[in-house]
């Protein structure tokens, strides 16, 4: 027992601090409510519409839930930079489980209009766009500096856990009791991160030299991305690959009308990326430190994720569907757990909220734009060739940003340290006569 004590110790030094734990455990439970709700909003849409009609209606889902992140992202960084970043998540965390309460009960009574889903989407989106911030911005206070690679490798073993379970029970709730209980379910699972929120212990829960809510402040955490080659090249590499190979919301029409699965091949179709997610993530969790070419890795693994896309809008077969969307999963996850390390090491703790913010455009804004482009092109040409088309642009938008920025191509991890020193950022200043002008957005020492 001890030396399976230990061996976890090694492998997961980040659950040894009560706070990550907490947060972590609360997070599993939640998320996977939360995963299980998306699957049903989607599936909900799909019923209440006709057949022609489907692939524009599961694209708007996209979209609502895309505009509320548009909205706030310019001000949840800021607020995230500024306020209790605890008492936030507390804040926002109740208004998804009134979210949840609320599909609940119009389900309950009978829904024949597709708005109050669309309403609370958005709204349940809204809230998320000042969680996210807060959330990642607190991460990095939970556990040593040396420890953040394995706390950001075990929140995508959790987040792609969550969302194996979510989607999986999302399929057995509707087949069983019906739509209404998987909203109910969701709001239930809430109440587990707000505890944990609750119980956690002597953390610093608020940046150091915090400023006040201003567009300056807004301003200034997008001169630091996009003046930071590292950070920005990631970002675009995840909102161009996802915009053109996202096709999660058009899973009901392949479950209904190609495959023709139901209810049940649906929540495991929709859970088949995070299935590949979690076996490549716990692999990730070892080596993840070890890992020297992050920029080549990263920039093969979107590769990979487009390719099995085409495949994926090729098959006929659910097995086969089932792998290529696995592998989406296990070459997603690696990227963005190394586009995490890299965000997360090279941002200075007063600047996390805001760069979380920023990247929250890209993050929400590639699928859920591909949502819509993917719904638009099916109802054109047909779901098959939207996927298809999807993971072509997905791998020449892969390749020029490759070419375009030789930082993310040549990135390796220092060999000589464990970890990268925290950046200290200098924003940009009017050059004195005689003094060459900085680069936009800033110098990173």
């Amino acid at each position: 027992m001890r030396d399976i004590r230990s061996r976890l110790r090694r492998q997961f030094p980040a659950l040894g601090y009560r706070n990550y734990r907490l947060l972590w455990t609360g997070q599993l439970i939640s998320v996977s409510g939360s995963m299980m709700q998306s699957a049903t909003i989607l599936w909900h849409v799909a019923t209440l519409v006709p057949e022609n009609m489907k692939g524009l209606a599961l694209g708007m889902v996209g979209l609502v839930r895309l505009v509320p992140v548009v909205v706030f992202s310019l001000v949840s960084g800021v607020v995230a930079d500024t306020a209790d970043r605890r008492r936030l998540m507390l804040v926002s965390q109740t208004v998804m489980t009134l979210v949840a309460v609320a599909l609940a009960l119009i389900t309950f009574r009978g829904l024949s209009t597709l708005w109050p889903i669309y309403l609370l989407a958005a709204l349940n989106s809204g809230a998320w766009a000042f969680d996210g911030p807060a959330r990642q911005s607190l991460i990095p206070n939970l556990v040593p500096r040396e420890h953040l690679p394995n706390a950001i490798s075990l929140n995508a073993i959790m987040f792609q856990t969550a969302s194996v379970v979510g989607p999986s029970l999302a399929g057995i709730v509707i087949a069983s009791l019906g739509m209404a209980w998987a909203y109910a379910l969701n709001a239930v699972s809430f109440l587990a991160v707000i505890a944990a929120i609750v119980l956690m212990r002597d953390i610093q829960s608020r940046a150091e030299g915090a400023q006040d809510v201003s567009w300056r402040s807004a301003l200034e955490g997008f001169r630091f991305v996009f003046g930071t080659p590292l950070i920005r090249s990631s970002m675009l590499l995840d909102f161009f690959a996802t915009f053109f190979a996202s096709a999660t919301a058009l899973l009901p029409i392949f479950a209904q009308d190609i495959l023709r699965v139901g209810p049940r091949g649906y929540g495991w179709l929709y859970a088949a990326p995070s299935v590949g997610a979690v076996i490549a993530s716990l692999t990730m969790v070892r080596i993840s430190d070890s890992i020297r070419r992050r920029g080549p890795v990263l920039l093969w693994c979107v590769a990979g994720y487009g390719l099995a896309t085409v495949v994926f809008g090729l098959s006929r077969v659910f097995w086969l569907t089932f792998m290529c969307l696995a592998l989406t999963g296990a070459t997603d996850i690696v990227s963005t757990i190394l586009r995490n390390v890299i965000r997360q090491l090279h941002t200075p703790d007063r600047l996390r909220g805001r760069m979380t913010s920023v990247n929250m455009l890209f993050f929400m804004g590639g699928p859920q734009l591909g949502e819509m482009e993917a719904g638009a092109v099916a109802s054109l040409f047909g779901a098959p060739i939207s996927v298809i088309s999807g993971g072509i642009g997905c791998l020449v938008a892969t390749g020029l940003i490759a070419r375009k920025t030789p930082e993310l191509r040549h990135y390796r991890a220092q060999p000589d340290l464990p970890h990268e020193p925290t950046p200290t950022w200098v924003p940009p200043r009017r050059p004195t006569a005689g003094t060459p002008a900085p680069p936009p957005g800033g110098i990173l020492k």
